[in-house]
């Protein structure tokens, strides 16, 4: 059920109400454009601030007098891919190249940040102590943990099976992320990415099985998923104010109200309603409205529709930094470690796999698969770690962490950053970004100027508020800073 609120006229009259709807519309925007910086929302309230990797692959134009080829077919691999390079991060020059930015007022009093080479297991140079309020770079640790638990070909059911009785169907919620309400259309299709599953063709494959004129009952089964649909661990006004969704394992269109504004109260019903009026669309006679159950034990499946491939949903994830999508993420992963769906049970899961993968998480917090509990704490290390067990020979099923990392200035929530600074950051830097207030974070992937790879991570909490901007603006150049660099020797 979607939040109606409902305001009583006042004695002024309709003129009156007239006068002040562009203040409140232009309020509503203002507040819009904050949320959507302090918690990496751009994409979702601000769709202007978008870019489609596809259609817009490049958001910076050239810069005047470079004049670029037109493309060609590009070569084999083989004649286009240089040799490998063979350095290492220089601590020394890391420490020369970034010490101008470092001093930097702005980052606030904590500051912490670490590089290491992106084939290593570790950091060869640190800088600042103590664990930092990652934000959304907390994303990284939760899509690691659902690739190494639940692997990249893994894929989420939307099922209907047999309910109590004949007449009785049930809809048995498997934590799509990106379940739909609708089939995308044929141009959607083609710029849409991951694939969704809809409940309308699920609507349409369970009529097919159906007598004609055959009447039935709908309920719902969310029950995948355990504990409180709403973090506690969160800000008390996340949810209510339509920061994030309630968490459930049955919904469509990650939770949003059918009012078009905001979030569901109740995403699990709001989605059976979907289905009963796809079903009611396709011909089926439905009796009243769907109602909470549990699916019977061996109960036969009538129909079902499948999930994009988890490899796809964190790369979709990481690169537009969908907390609704990391969410479920987690749930899986404390469902395939532990047995526990809830935010605790994943949030302990998350840091069991790492830990199994070898990385030192050390004396490291979760209580989130998104980052947007303030109560999170993550060292520089851990996060550089995770980087590079994903970059690594012996675990090439992590690769999509790296692949879904937005590029600099180009894609995701990277799009219209990298502005300022060090040229050499468009488009070589990679990186996950993080977003609180009074928190900036940047932990990705780089070369330098000799073209060795490094891993990276630059991160502060505590930020002045009235410098939130120029706060990330100076994270920004410390990542072009080192990729302007030459910090490799060897």
């Amino acid at each position: 059920m979607g939040r109606d609120r409902h305001h009583a006229s006042g004695p002024s009259g309709p003129g009156r109400v007239a006068h002040w709807v562009p203040t409140l519309l232009v309020l509503a925007l203002v507040a819009a454009a904050f949320a959507s910086y302090r918690l990496d929302l751009g994409p979702r309230y601000l769709p202007w601030l978008s870019v489609d990797p596809q259609a817009e692959p490049a958001a910076i134009a050239p810069p005047a007098g470079v004049a670029l080829p037109d493309w060609a077919q590009p070569g084999p691999v083989s004649q286009v891919v240089p040799p490998a390079q063979r350095g290492h991060v220089d601590p020394a020059a890391v420490a020369a190249a970034l010490a101008p930015g470092l001093a930097d007022k702005d980052l606030g009093r904590h500051v912490v940040a670490a590089v290491g080479d992106l084939g290593g297991d570790g950091a060869a140079w640190t800088y600042g102590e103590g664990a930092v309020i990652p934000a959304s770079t907390t994303k990284l640790l939760t899509s690691t943990a659902a690739l190494e638990t639940l692997g990249p070909d893994a894929r989420f059911e939307t099922r209907v099976v047999t309910g109590a009785t004949p007449r009785d169907l049930v809809l048995v919620g498997g934590g799509d992320p990106y379940l739909a309400s609708r089939p995308l259309t044929p141009e959607e299709v083609e710029t849409t990415y991951p694939e969704r599953a809809d409940v309308v063709t699920l609507a349409r494959d369970v009529a097919a099985t159906l007598a004609p004129g055959q009447r039935v009952r709908v309920q719902y089964d969310d029950g995948l998923f355990t504990g409180p649909s709403n973090n506690p661990r969160w800000r008390a006004d996340y949810v209510p104010d339509d920061i994030v969704s309630p968490i459930t394992a049955l919904w469509v269109d990650r939770g949003a109200s059918p009012t078009g504004y905001g979030y569901s109260d109740d995403p699990s019903a709001t989605a059976a309603g979907t289905f009963v009026a796809a079903l009611r669309g396709a011909g089926v006679k439905v009796a009243g409205s769907p109602t909470r159950t549990t699916a019977p034990a061996g109960a036969t499946e009538v129909a079902a529709v499948s999930s994009a491939p988890v490899a796809d949903i964190v790369e979709h994830v990481l690169e537009v930094s969908d907390n609704e999508g990391a969410e479920v993420l987690a749930r899986h992963v404390g469902i395939a470690v532990s047995g526990l769906g809830s935010f605790e049970g994943g949030s302990a899961a998350v840091l069991d796999t790492l830990r199994g993968l070898g990385i030192d998480t050390g004396s490291d917090v979760i209580h989130d698969g998104s980052g947007l509990s303030r109560l999170n704490r993550v060292s520089a290390t851990t996060l550089l770690q995770v980087l590079q067990t994903a970059a690594g020979p012996a675990h090439p099923d992590l690769r999509p962490v790296l692949t879904g990392l937005p590029v600099a200035g180009f894609t995701g929530s990277l799009a219209y950053r990298f502005d300022q600074g060090s040229p050499e950051g468009p488009g070589h830097v990679r990186a996950k970004t993080g977003t609180l207030s009074n928190v900036h974070s940047l932990a990705g992937v780089t070369t330098d100027r000799e073209g060795t790879p490094m891993a990276f991570v630059v991160a502060v909490d505590r930020a002045k508020e009235e410098d939130k901007l120029d706060a990330q603006q100076a994270v920004d150049r410390l990542a072009g800073d080192l990729a302007g660099c030459r910090c490799s020797v060897g």
